[in-house]
């Protein structure tokens, strides 16, 4: 690893059995949630990480973590293999490595005040203790918007927005390097979303956080993301800067998303060209053969279903897992010059 690179992962497989039954369970087919999926993040960096539910995103983040074992693959943190460690040395790890979860109600106990819910991590990793304990609660709480008087208060007592103000508290209580921000806002309003990815962005200036975000919106991601990654069922598809990926997509499954945000001049949005996927993504139980994208693309050939794309760096910094990329990057050019004139 380089010094500034932070995470690696590598090869990267997260396999479950589906089973049937109750009593007598029994195996019924491999879900490949996570397929041989390898990229880096540099520290101080976001990388965006977005696909349709089912696509396998919260898998790689909770495997990344450990918190949901890899079937096969590497993940390096900081140089050191995570797959392989157990128990305290594992525990010890963890300190650096947080998870902001996707449900603000469900993440927090609700037995548990605030500020209970604050010192369990600082006391877990023995970081400090007595009155210290209270003085980190208190700064954490100041540190998301809130009230350090909150501390007494459960979390029934709060909003979505300040639940998850919380769980981002929680996260930094140990002072982590990594954080993998579980889709933090899609459960808020919008004018909530933007004011949490604002903190989100400010704490990563002030903490030099590194994060992992997920998303399955777009326009959420690019306001945080130096790099994006596209994953679709279970494959990342296409890895590029966050300018490039928004200004020149080249995998058709990436266009198909760009295609379903708005874009706020209305003349533009009237003129511009959508991109319709039929049906509903595969199952991961039983993916297509070759490209896995290939069912729901306008594009594909036979080659899609005999042969599965490799993800290749095709330009600078950008790379796709299409056999057509280039023809496809030539058609979409040619229209949009059409919808200029």
């Amino acid at each position: 690893m380089s010094a500034e690179e932070l995470l690696r992962v590598s090869n990267l497989k997260v396999y479950f059995t589906q089973t049937r039954g109750v009593l007598l369970r029994h195996g019924t087919g491999i879900v490949r949630a996570v397929d041989d999926v390898s990229f880096s993040l540099r520290r101080g960096e976001t990388l965006g990480l977005v696909g349709e539910s089912g696509s396998g995103k919260s898998s790689l983040g909770r495997a990344i973590l450990q918190l949901r074992r890899p079937t096969s693959g590497s993940v390096l943190f900081e140089g050191v293999e995570l797959t392989t460690l157990s128990g305290q040395r594992l525990r010890r790890l963890r300190r650096k490595t947080q998870m902001i979860f996707q449900d603000p109600y469900a993440s927090l106990n609700p037995r548990m005040t605030v500020g209970r819910i604050l010192a369990e991590p600082i006391r877990l990793h023995r970081l400090t203790s007595g009155a210290g304990v209270r003085r980190r609660v208190s700064e954490l709480l100041h540190l998301v918007g809130l009230n350090p008087d909150f501390a007494h208060r459960y979390p029934h007592e709060f909003s979505g927005g300040q639940r998850q103000r919380i769980g981002i508290a929680r996260a930094l209580a140990v002072n982590p390097s990594l954080i993998v921000c579980d889709e933090p806002v899609s459960a808020l309003d919008v004018s909530i979303r933007a004011q949490l990815i604002n903190l989100l962005e400010d704490l990563q200036q002030r903490l030099q956080l590194t994060y992992l975000f997920i998303a399955h919106d777009l326009s959420v991601v690019r306001h945080i993301s130096d790099v994006v990654a596209v994953m679709y069922l279970g494959k990342l598809v296409e890895v590029a800067d966050s300018d490039d990926v928004y200004e020149d997509p080249l995998h058709p499954y990436t266009q198909a998303l760009l295609s379903a945000v708005p874009i706020p001049d209305p003349d533009l949005e009237r003129r511009r060209r959508r991109v319709r996927l039929e049906g509903d993504i595969p199952t991961a139980l039983d993916p297509p053969s070759g490209c896995r994208f290939r069912t729901r693309c306008q594009y594909a050939q036979q080659r899609c279903s005999d042969e599965e794309p490799a993800l290749v760096e095709v330009r600078s910094g950008h790379s796709v897992a299409c056999h057509f990329w280039e023809q496809i990057a030539a058609t979409r050019s040619a229209a949009m010059v059409k919808e200029v004139s």
